[in-house]
């Protein structure tokens, strides 16, 4: 098999890149106010909740990640799908019927709005704060997946493959708001199950990919479920769950629920899509890593192997199918870090009285500024897990602990939240700093528990001084 794509499977890609700019335009026009931009008024049901849970966590990290670690690992690469799927049944069951009653009463947008609520403004700014910084990463993270993947398909340098797939991920998500991700995440999610699941692990045994082949001559060390590492493992396990409670994109599509049973059914069901994404992941690196041992990129094991193996025709879907799973994450992140700076920052504090039209464009600017911002650090930065990891810790470490707080206890103390926040945004990024900068051995310990440690700590000090 040739690994250049031919004319029938490039003209899939583009195909598919067009279609996502046709959806974002088409959905452009079904909107007028911010509400249908952010939360599509309030009208998404079970099927769309289950698709967007899908497709904006089952990523680049999920796939392409994924399977790079399971090239590197084994079965442990797919413990990333796993901590997603464990952290779905959690939300599902104890906050997502509830965020969606209180958003319905409230008319609430997003995640800093529900915050302030409870504390007050200055808590909201810095929860602001937490959240653009987070899913400017996330975003970023996506993109560098898709840059990379286009640069193996079409031979591209990686800079050029990034732009190419910014720029489309912008246009729709800026032009379409939350209309177009959910439109575009039924493609996605259907091409991403398609191609991994019931296309991809069948070309795999084929080629030599059965489990018995695996076991055998593979290193023991790949049928080791703890091969990736348990501190990165264990990081992984309580960033990621902890991130859907604090999540603005969990919140978004909670108000974005047309009633609380969707809201709770959708995200439950996402689970049962989760297990087989998982298993055809670990399938598909474990099979490149026995047939292509030696890719110096493991990020590119996913898109060598479909160029390797994969018949004319079933390449390009497969493709579509990975290029499916970075988009639909990249854009809820976008559309998220530009409800935060409209609503939570302009609207609250600069413009109150700002007509809606008005609203509305600065909306789709912002969306646009998020975009390149995303981009110019996936530029810099392009080790996907790496950077991803960094976005959780920053979420989960600083503003779980008052955001479980403020959903159980009936009094809180509103100078905790905001000490704890605050506290905990600069112990990460500072112990971030300084592991990069080697600085002393205790530095290697991931920030998110020192994160953790410290927001636990101001917390409970400060809640314990006020009574």
């Amino acid at each position: 098999m040739t690994r250049v794509l031919g004319a029938l499977d490039t003209g899939i890609i583009f195909a598919y890149l067009a279609l996502m700019i046709v959806i974002g335009i088409y959905a452009s026009r079904k909107q007028d106010s911010i509400e249908d931009f952010f939360v599509a008024s309030g009208r998404v049901g079970t099927f769309s909740i289950a698709c967007l849970w899908l497709a904006s966590w089952v990523g680049g990290a999920a796939i392409v990640g994924g399977a790079a670690k399971s090239y590197e690992f084994g079965i442990s690469g797919g413990w990333y799908i796993i901590c997603i799927a464990f952290g779905c049944i959690l939300f599902g069951l104890f906050f997502s019927a509830r965020i969606n009653r209180i958003g319905r009463e409230k008319q609430l947008l997003t995640y800093p709005e529900f915050i302030e609520l409870r504390y007050d403004s200055r808590t909201r700014i810095v929860a602001t704060i937490t959240t653009i910084a987070a899913f400017v990463a996330f975003a970023a993270g996506q993109l560098a997946a898709a840059g990379a993947v286009l640069s193996t398909l079409l031979l591209w340098d990686y800079t050029s493959s990034l732009l190419l797939a910014s720029a489309i991920i912008v246009v729709y998500t800026a032009a379409g708001g939350f209309l177009a991700v959910t439109y575009t995440d039924w493609v996605q999610f259907t091409l991403l199950f398609i191609g991994i699941v019931i296309i991809g692990i069948p070309i795999a045994i084929e080629n030599g990919g059965t489990w018995a082949i695996l076991t055998t001559e593979l290193p023991p060390s790949h049928l080791s479920p703890t091969g990736w590492g348990l501190p990165t493992m264990l990081a992984l396990a309580v960033s990621i769950p902890l991130s859907f409670f604090v999540g603005m994109d969990s919140y978004t599509r909670m108000f974005a629920a047309r009633s609380a049973k969707a809201a709770k059914h959708g995200t439950l069901w996402a689970t049962v899509f989760l297990v087989p994404l998982a298993i055809g992941t670990i399938w598909l690196g474990m099979t490149a890593a026995h047939l292509l041992p030696g890719i110096d990129n493991t990020n590119n094991a996913l898109s060598q192997f479909v160029l390797e193996t994969f018949p004319v025709g079933f390449k390009g879907l497969m493709l579509v199918g990975i290029l499916a799973a970075l988009m639909s994450t990249a854009d809820i992140c976008i559309l998220t870090a530009s409800a935060n700076g409209t609503r939570d920052i302009y609207q609250r504090y600069i413009n109150p009285d700002a007509p809606p039209a008005k609203l509305l464009r600065l909306s789709i600017l912002l969306a646009a500024v998020v975009g390149i911002a995303a981009t110019l650090m996936a530029w810099q930065m392009q080790d996907i897990v790496s950077i991803l990891l960094v976005a959780f810790t920053i979420l989960s470490a600083a503003l779980f602990i008052p955001t479980i707080a403020m959903v159980v206890q009936k009094d809180v103390n509103k100078s905790a939240a905001f000490f704890s926040i605050t506290a905990s945004l600069i112990t990460v990024i500072g112990w971030y700093v300084c592991s990069l900068l080697d600085l002393a051995p205790a530095f290697d310990l991931d920030p998110l528990w020192p994160g953790l440690a410290v927001s636990a700590a101001v917390f409970a000090g400060l809640s314990a001084l006020s009574k």
